[in-house]
C-alpha cells in the first residue's frame, strides 16, 4: 500500500529553503537513494541565489537536476562546471571529496531543482572520487508526458550516469490532464514527489490514486508492475526514484554516509582539521562550512576552543 510522507523544511542559508523528502523518520532509503532535496521555485532576481560553501562528502554520489536557473559547481578535483536545465551533474565522493555550489553571477531570476544522494555499496564506497557532467540525458515522449531518464534504465533508455547499484531516477513533465501508465519493476521499491502543479499517482494495489502536490513524498513500496500518472488541471512535474532495496545498514551524519558512528565521527573531525583526503575547493569567495559534531561525540578541549 502506498504511503504519503510529509517532507521537512530545511534552511540552506541565504534565504534558500528546501523540501527534504529523504531521509525522514518514516523512510530513510528508497533503493540506494538516501537523500532527496527539492529547492524552489525561488525568486533570486534580487539575491545572490544559492550559496553553499565548501563542504565534504564520503560514501555517496550526488546528482543535481535543474528545472530552471543555473548553479556553478566547484570541487576539490579542480572541476568547475555550470549546470543548466537538461543536464546532469554526478559527483562520486567515494573515499572523500569536497565541493561548493553557488548561483553564478549574473544568474537567472528563478531557481528550481532537485538534488539527490545515492548511497554507495560496500564494494564502491571507498573508490577514488570523480565528477561527471552530462549535458544531455535520454528523453522519452509518451501520452503527453516528457520523461527524462536521469539515472539507470527506464522505458528502454539508459542514462549515461555511472551508478553502482540497480536503480532508476526520472523527471516527468506532464501536460495538463495528461494520463499514462508506466512500467515498473516489481523487484524495485519506488517513491515520487511533485515539483510543481498537482498529479495523481496510483498502482494496481491502490484503492484510488494519490493526489500529490509539492512537499509530500509518495512511497510506493515494491511488487508493482505499473504506475498510473495523471496531471491535474495544470502542467505538473514529477520526480520518480526507485531501486533494489539496499541490503546494507547505512548511517548518515551531516554530509557523510557511512556504516559506523566511528567513521562519521572521524570524518567530522577530519574535515574540521583540514585532512588532505577530503580536498580543498578553490575559487569560492566565502568560508568553508564547519562540520557539526555528532550528538554522540564528546568534543576534546581543542575542539571546544575551535567550535564553541
Amino acid at each position: 500500500m502506498s504511503v504519503l510522507i510529509a517532507a521537512s523544511a530545511v534552511d540552506l542559508g541565504g534565504g534558500m529553503q528546501v523540501r527534504r523528502a529523504l531521509p525522514t523518520q518514516r523512510r530513510r532509503l528508497i533503493g540506494a537513494w538516501c537523500f532527496l532535496d527539492h529547492f524552489g521555485p525561488a525568486d533570486v532576481s534580487r539575491t545572490a541565489g544559492m550559496r553553499v560553501g565548501p563542504h565534504p562528502h564520503i560514501g555517496l554520489q550526488t546528482l543535481t537536476w535543474l528545472l530552471r536557473g543555473e548553479v556553478l559547481h566547484r570541487d576539490s578535483l579542480g572541476s568547475v562546471q555550470r549546470i543548466e536545465p537538461g543536464a546532469v551533474n554526478l559527483m562520486t565522493a567515494g573515499r572523500g571529496i569536497s565541493h561548493s555550489e553557488e548561483s553564478p553571477s549574473p544568474h537567472s531570476a528563478d531557481l528550481h531543482g532537485v538534488q539527490f544522494w545515492i548511497a554507495l555499496p560496500e564494494s564502491a564506497r571507498r573508490i577514488a572520487p570523480a565528477f561527471d557532467h552530462h549535458p544531455r540525458v535520454p528523453v522519452v515522449q509518451r501520452d503527453g508526458l516528457r520523461v527524462t531518464v536521469l539515472a539507470g534504465e527506464w522505458l528502454g533508455e539508459q542514462s549515461p550516469a555511472r551508478i553502482h547499484t540497480p536503480l532508476m531516477g526520472a523527471s516527468i513533465a506532464a501536460a495538463a490532464g495528461a494520463s499514462a501508465v508506466l512500467p515498473l519493476r516489481p523487484d524495485f521499491e519506488y517513491g515520487a514527489i511533485v515539483t510543481h502543479g498537482e498529479a495523481f499517482l496510483g498502482t494496481p494495489g491502490d484503492a484510488q490514486a494519490q493526489r500529490l502536490e509539492p512537499g509530500t513524498l509518495l512511497y510506493l513500496g515494491s511488487g508493482h508492475r505499473e504506475l498510473a500518472v495523471t496531471a491535474g488541471n495544470g502542467d505538473a512535474g514529477i520526480v520518480l526514484v526507485g531501486g533494489e532495496p539496499f541490503g546494507e545498514s547505512v548511517l548518515m551524519w551531516w554530509n557523510f554516509v557511512a556504516r559506523t558512528r566511528a567513521e562519521l565521527t572521524q570524518a567530522s573531525r577530519d574535515w574540521n582539521d583540514k585532512a588532505a583526503y577530503l580536498g580543498e575547493v578553490h575559487g569560492y569567495d566565502g568560508p568553508r562550512l564547519v562540520a557539526p559534531l555528532p550528538p554522540w561525540m564528546e568534543p576534546g578541549p581543542a575542539e571546544v576552543a575551535k567550535h564553541p
